[in-house]
């Protein structure tokens, strides 16, 4: 499991942010790692499909690890 936090402006997209965020480090991954990947993955795809992303806004970073 990866877990990210991070700052977006409003207007962008969350659906738009994630499927980015695993096409450019599916793509990186794959560069870098391909002989040890290829190994154990032979779909086209390194992701899953799915996501969750949930908005935790007004608690400080200290607090968001102790509930991870």
């Amino acid at each position: 499991m990866f877990i990210f936090f991070f700052n977006t402006i409003g207007d962008i997209a969350l659906s738009n942010l994630v499927n980015n965020l695993k096409s450019v480090t599916s793509r990186k991954l794959r560069q870098e790692f391909s002989d040890h990947l290829n190994s154990f993955y032979w779909k086209d795809v390194l992701w899953n499909g799915s996501y969750f992303v949930a908005s935790c806004g007004g608690i400080t970073i200290s607090t968001r690890r102790q509930y991870i």
